[in-house]
């Protein structure tokens, strides 16, 4: 979410330590997602318990803003609907849209510019409005996540016609968006082929104006959403909604202790389709326990059946080695890149060759090492997970630093001739001697893994003479660090992206201009700033001929098919070898450990997080402990 709900990500690898080292022999390539219980004899009931150290909402649980995917993976299965969703599946199959709200999938008009939904007949919002959903609760949704202020991914809207003025305040209503009877109509001002994926993400879906037009601050809806999904919040159908003034918060809803989710009693099961949400449980309990250790015992004794936390080093190695215990640690595709970012404003890395000689020194297999070795993900030598762009998790697909022939340990020596061609190497002898090359500020976590990862990040970035001075911090106040432009961080190792959809487009948006914004940037390498933009957002150091990659990604996201996937691919390698704002280091994957009492598990490739929608529990079980 993290930047992009990828802040739900911050620890899902962590725990795959050197599996290897503990079995005493070479790890095996990671098992892809769906390996838990198959849930052949699958029944309804009981609850479904999930541990936490701590909630980290990005917007305090307000869809029109929250960029976590913990809460998207919430959103999406149990408590909300939208246009159209997933299938809420691993793998490819569970990138691919599906009907939700709408009859059906439909195709743009002729011209790109123009799609038209109807609503299905007899979906309700929960109690306690128990009414029926309109095209005008969606358009809402829109409006809201058009105000200033509000919308953290706003971004991937501006494409609606008259979006822009709304938020600017120019216009009442948004003119791109209309509705007429059951039907609501988008009219974008260019062709964007992905924008159906857009139309799945949460904030788009419908939202009471009775309810939801009560807050006007980031985060303040979050204790008040009205469910359109199967599964509401508990104590939804004590909220007083007669007015602004009678709203109290949800009581099912804690920020400091817990989330509970129970059946939506309007929830017609007629309007969904049984492959989307299987609504097997009864509920499914959020509790927050600041414990790590105690999380993964509760769940191995069967107190619990899963976590979003990563599991311990202990835990993994138990599950790795004990056959009766495998099939309860679950390894699937991330669609994610962890990289470090470097600012194109901030010296040294104001010079593209001081960027690229990063890239060549980086000890990429050092870095996969302390995320646990090859389970955790493969060795990233670009930034656009191979998925994305029609390739395969493989170095040899694309690698423009040459860093397997190196054996992703890095070169040295190649490096000091990329730096020889820098303004910071004074004598020409490759490596970074300027007094801009000492004392530089890199922003990193304060937990394992990036704890091991700085030692060797310092060390590769000292051989060319790049002397980093590493200020760690809680995952949340570095990230929130990084995205102020103000803080003028030059380099961040803390930083990674994990998909919104499936379109690399949801990569691509990191480097438009558009993207920069003071606080919540998302942008950190200021790709494509201008020296006016500089002023706005508080931007210093050199802000003049950065380079821009805008009307590339606008030529992109009008294509479809192959020539949109090549297009995506030619942006990628524009990236890399001619901006430089990354250098890339791990595609990840992502590890669920679930408790006995789960009969059937499934993990969502659209959240990153177990497919709530799909598991099963044995609630006879739970009830005998």
């Amino acid at each position: 979410m993290r930047g992009k709900r990828f802040l739900a990500m911050v620890s899902l690898l962590v725990g795959m330590m050197l599996i290897a080292a503990a079995c005493g022999q070479e790890e095996e390539e990671p098992t892809t997602g769906g390996q838990g219980p198959t849930g052949e004899d699958a029944q309804e009931g009981g609850v479904y318990r999930v541990l936490t150290d701590d909630f980290g909402f990005t917007a305090a649980f307000d869809p029109t803003g929250e960029y976590l995917g913990s809460a998207w993976g919430f959103y999406s299965n149990l408590l909300l609907r939208t246009l159209v969703t997933y299938k809420h599946v691993s793998g490819v199959e569970g990138n691919e849209l599906v009907p939700d709200l709408a009859t059906e999938l439909v195709e743009p008009s002729e011209d790109g510019l123009t799609y038209t939904y109807t609503l299905k007949d007899g979906v309700k919002f929960g109690p306690p409005l128990d009414r029926d959903i309109t095209p005008e609760d969606i358009k809402f949704a829109f409006e809201r996540l058009a105000t200033e202020g509000l919308g953290q991914y706003a971004f991937y809207y501006s494409v609606i016609e008259g979006f822009d003025d709304f938020t600017a305040g120019k216009a009442d209503e948004i003119s791109g968006i209309t509705t007429e009877g059951n039907t609501i109509t988008f009219t974008l001002t260019e062709p964007t082929g992905d924008f159906p994926f857009r139309l799945a993400m949460p904030a788009t879906a419908p939202m009471p104006e009775e309810v939801a037009g009560c807050f006007e601050k980031p985060g303040d809806y979050g204790r008040y959403v009205i469910a359109s999904g199967p599964y509401m919040i508990e104590g939804s159908d004590e909220l007083d909604a007669s007015s602004c003034d009678t709203l109290e918060p949800i009581s099912g809803f804690d920020p400091s202790a817990r989330l509970s989710f129970v059946r939506n009693e309007s929830y017609d099961p007629a309007t969904d389709d049984p492959e989307v949400r299987e609504n097997l449980v009864d509920g499914v309990e959020v509790t927050i326990n600041p414990n790590l250790s105690d999380i993964f015992n509760k769940i191995e004794a069967g107190e619990a059946e899963g976590s979003i936390n990563t599991p311990t080093p202990k835990i993994v190695r138990e599950y790795a080695t004990e056959e009766s215990l495998q099939d309860r640690m679950v390894v699937s595709p991330g669609d994610r890149t962890w990289y470090i970012t470097m600012n194109l404003t901030q010296p040294p890395f104001d010079d593209i060759h001081v960027r690229k000689a990063v890239n060549l020194v980086l000890d990429r297999e050092g870095l996969q090492r302390a995320w646990g070795g090859p389970t955790a993900g493969e060795i990233a030598t670009h930034i656009m997970p191979p998925e994305l762009t029609g390739g395969t998790p493989t170095a040899e697909e694309y690698d423009p630093y040459n860093t397997a022939e190196a054996g992703f340990a890095g070169d040295v020596d190649a490096a000091k001739e990329e730096m020889k061609q820098s303004k910071y190497d004074t004598d020409g002898d490759g490596t970074c001697d300027a007094p801009e090359c000492s004392g530089i500020l890199m922003i990193n976590r304060n937990v394992s893994p990036w704890t091991e990862m700085e030692p060797i990040v310092q060390e590769d970035l000292a051989s060319i003479g790049i002397e980093i001075e590493p200020r760690a911090l809680e995952s949340s106040a570095a990230y929130t660090t990084i995205q102020t432009v103000s803080k003028q961080v030059p380099i961040a190792l803390n930083a990674g992206w994990g998909k919104d959809y499936a379109d690399a487009y949801t990569f691509a948006v990191l480097f438009q201009s558009a993207s920069i914004n003071p606080e919540g940037n998302v942008n950190y390498s200021l790709v494509g700033l201008t020296p006016d933009q500089a002023k706005d957002v508080g931007a210093e150091g050199t802000v003049t001929g950065i380079p821009s990659v805008d009307d590339q990604i606008t030529e992109c996201t009008g294509l479809a098919g192959e020539e949109r996937t090549q297009c995506w691919r030619d942006l990628d390698a524009t990236l890399m070898e001619d901006v430089v704002p990354w250098a890339p280091y791990l595609w990840a994957s992502n590890i669920d450990i679930i408790g006995p009492t789960v009969t059937q598990f499934e993990f969502d490739q659209f959240s990153g997080e177990a497919a709530y929608a799909h598991v099963a529990v044995d609630a006879d079980a739970q009830e005998e402990q």
